[in-house]
């Protein structure tokens, strides 16, 4: 049986809590929070377990080395002190890299990379006169540095490309939500797939199909063709597809429509299409509908969630365009929940609805605030004209 170890999955601000409940859920031990990181331990199946279910892990990492350090000869001095051939050969190829936290590092992360690239390199010349190639776009193994004040942790990155790359979009418009991002705001709007679903402003369908599979129990990186623990000498294939079979055992069937809108034909057909790539066209609808027409024709309880034009990337008149939102909302959904991502915090003043909750996040590297509507009926007399209605 395989020893318990310590990994860290790293993620986006704010989601640090919503990723250690993930982790909790699947089973991890030891889980602590940290900034855009959450440490925990498991074993070599949990970790493949860990890269095929969690929804808001950015990648996981298997620390290797932990040691103090106070500049960059320290730095390749402890690099070079590893025994990199336990991880991979002269004849694999590798890629670095590096997050910097430390005062004692005037250096930017660029150049912790290439000096850490180079005692790899420089370990295996003197050692056996000959180095491994580097190659950033599809290296054999990944490592990882970060340094925090004086110390430095060198992780072996298990995930390969970003886990947020899901294997689904083919497709994207302006602007496109990143996949943890989406599945992290799904899960803060306490979404389970007990009651309908509605994004307005779909896009790519990036937010539909992370609720998607939420209300399903799909794994989040299912689709995906290749993960960097793959690469590693101590793989073992029977145990991924013995992890990955167990996790497609708890797959259920949610009965509750989640729909997308979105006025331009062309965000609807690839959000469509995105939608078939994931396999949930049975589950998802997508309609060519301006939110601003349209009114709530579903029963029961219904979670609206989007992520509008910010006027960041996207010239709108944000007076206009904020406050036909909180019209609509109020005049045309009652009985529903809503939740708008945004940077622009005087755009939410337009909305003219009291917040019940305010979450700080970041999308990118615009600071951001989740808010969250409660729209009950008879608040508002419903509009009787100029309305889409959805089926």
């Amino acid at each position: 049986m395989d020893k318990d170890f310590k990994m860290v999955a790293t993620t986006i601000f704010g989601l640090e809590s919503v990723l250690a409940d993930e982790l909790k859920q699947l089973g991890a031990k030891g889980v602590k929070e940290s900034v855009r990181s959450v440490s925990f331990r498991g074993d070599k199946g949990f970790m493949y377990k860990a890269n095929i279910a969690l929804r808001t892990a950015i990648r996981i990492l298997k620390p290797i080395k932990t040691c103090k350090i106070y500049d960059e000869e320290d730095l390749y001095e402890s690099i070079q002190k590893i025994k990199w051939e336990k991880y991979f050969n002269t004849e694999e190829t590798f890629a670095v890299s590096a997050v910097v936290n430390s005062k004692n590092f005037t250096s930017n992360s660029h150049y912790i990379t290439l000096k850490s690239k180079d005692a790899i390199a420089d370990y295996f010349r003197y050692k056996y006169d000959k180095r491994p190639n580097v190659d950033l776009q599809y290296p054999d193994v990944k490592i990882h540095i970060h340094i925090q004040k004086d110390w430095l942790t060198i992780s072996l990155d298990s995930s390969g490309n970003s886990l947020h790359k899901r294997g689904y979009r083919s497709a994207t418009n302006i602007a496109p939500i990143n996949e943890v991002l989406a599945a992290g705001l799904v899960l803060l709007s306490g979404y389970t797939g007990d009651q309908n679903f509605i994004d307005p402003m779909c896009g790519s369908g990036t937010i539909l199909i992370e609720a998607a599979m939420i209300a399903n129990r799909i794994p989040a990186n299912i689709n995906r063709k290749h993960f960097g623990f793959e690469n590693w000498k101590d793989y073992d294939e029977d145990l991924y597809f013995t992890i990955q079979d167990s996790l497609l055992k708890k797959i259920k069937n949610s009965h509750f429509k989640i729909m997308g809108f979105d006025k331009a034909p062309s965000a609807v057909r690839k959000a469509q299409q995105n939608v078939i790539n994931a396999n949930l066209d049975e589950f998802i609808g997508i309609h060519h509908v301006n939110f601003f027409n349209s009114k709530k024709e579903v029963f029961g309880d219904t979670t609206i969630l989007f992520n509008p034009p910010y006027g960041e990337r996207l010239s709108i008149d944000v007076k206009e365009f904020y406050t036909k939102i909180g019209d609509t909302l109020k005049h045309n959904y009652p009985n529903s929940t809503a939740w708008i991502i945004t940077s622009d915090m005087d755009a939410l003043k337009y909305v003219g609805l009291r917040t019940s909750k305010r979450i700080p996040l970041k999308n990118g590297d615009l600071d951001c605030r989740f808010v969250k509507y409660e729209l009950y009926e008879g608040s508002k007399k419903s509009k009787k004209n100029n309305t889409d209605i959805i089926y």
